[in-house]
């Protein structure tokens, strides 16, 4: 059989047991005809049915990991794509395989690139600033939105952590905020300084007014909703979102942001990475240690900013 004849059979395959759509077909189509070309342009192997040493597979996708597409050297291709371009591949071989039409599946078990971290998004501090700016403390809605953007930007709370907390997990004496984290594990956070005295008066009485809708006056979370029920994780994001509509603002930032932001102040201003690897209650060290990334790039800039000649050359 030739390749091509191989290709087609494939792809009715695909559509006709697989039931994949017509793109996704396209998109195996695309994958096992670039490589076709691969092997004939660098004459690697006769056509796709002839290849025999999984060498082609390796220098394939080292040829995919540097391709560029402009002169400025950009890749092509991401991680992501290759790691779809290979599992494509694998498939075609491996159906090429129970079809005893190849002895093995060369592709089956190709280390791929793994894919880089992506360093957390963050928020400015003008920006928290803006939002705090458009709450509304006159109103129990807004003194409650006010009390929640502190609250997560401070404590460094997920936001089901934030849901779930009650007014009895919280200590004004001590300036401590217990939080049930993943895996049901406890953790103790510190309440700001400057954060308590708002949420005291949220809780003794903003809270109480936003209580009286509801039909449960037991309910002891420390955040309701506009009903008096507890916030949900949905309720949150309309929330941060209706605030920085109302701030005039369009940036994009979610409960996820303001714990980044939290991490990286920490480590900025000389906080050791174990300890707040305990304030975010992440089971392992390495989990912390992307912010260290992100702490970096900030030393970066203001080492730039500092010696601009960094940047330079040094006059002869």
């Amino acid at each position: 059989m030739k390749e091509d004849e191989a290709i087609l059979e494939f792809l009715n395959y695909l559509a006709s047991v697989k039931n994949y759509s017509d793109n996704t077909i396209e998109a195996y189509k695309f994958d096992i005809n670039e490589f076709k070309d691969f092997i004939h342009n660098e004459r690697m192997a006769a056509d796709l049915l002839k290849i025999r040493n999984k060498t082609i597979c390796k220098n394939y996708i080292s040829y995919l990991s540097n391709v560029e597409y402009d002169k400025i050297n950009h890749l092509k291709y991401s991680t992501t794509s290759i790691k779809r371009k290979i599992s494509s591949l694998s498939s075609f071989y491996s159906y090429l395989e129970k079809e005893d039409l190849v002895d093995k599946n060369l592709f089956s078990d190709v280390v791929t690139p793994k894919k880089p971290k992506r360093l957390p998004k963050m928020i400015k501090n003008s920006e928290i600033e803006a939002m705090l700016e458009a709450c509304d403390l006159e109103n129990k809605l807004g003194y409650r939105n006010y009390c929640i953007l502190l609250v997560l930007f401070t404590s460094g709370l997920r936001v089901s952590e934030l849901c779930n907390l009650e007014i009895k997990d919280i200590d004004f004496n001590e300036r401590t905020i217990k939080v049930r984290g993943k895996g049901s594990k406890d953790r103790i956070v510190i309440l700001n300084e400057e954060v308590a005295p708002h949420l005291k008066e949220y809780i003794s009485n903003f809270r109480n007014d936003i209580l009286y809708n509801s039909k449960d006056l037991e309910n002891r979370h420390v955040f309701l909703n506009k009903n008096g029920t507890t916030l949900t994780r949905v309720g949150v994001r309309k929330i941060l979102d209706k605030i920085v509509a109302d701030s005039g603002d369009t940036f994009h930032i979610s409960p996820h942001m303001l714990r980044h932001s939290f991490a990286t102040t920490l480590l900025n201003n000389g906080m050791d990475l174990r300890s707040v690897q305990e304030l975010l209650g992440h089971e392992n060290l390495s989990t912390t240690q992307i912010y260290t990334h992100v702490s970096y790039e900030e030393m970066q800039k203001v080492y730039s900013n500092a010696f601009p000649r960094s940047q330079k050359s040094t006059k002869k």
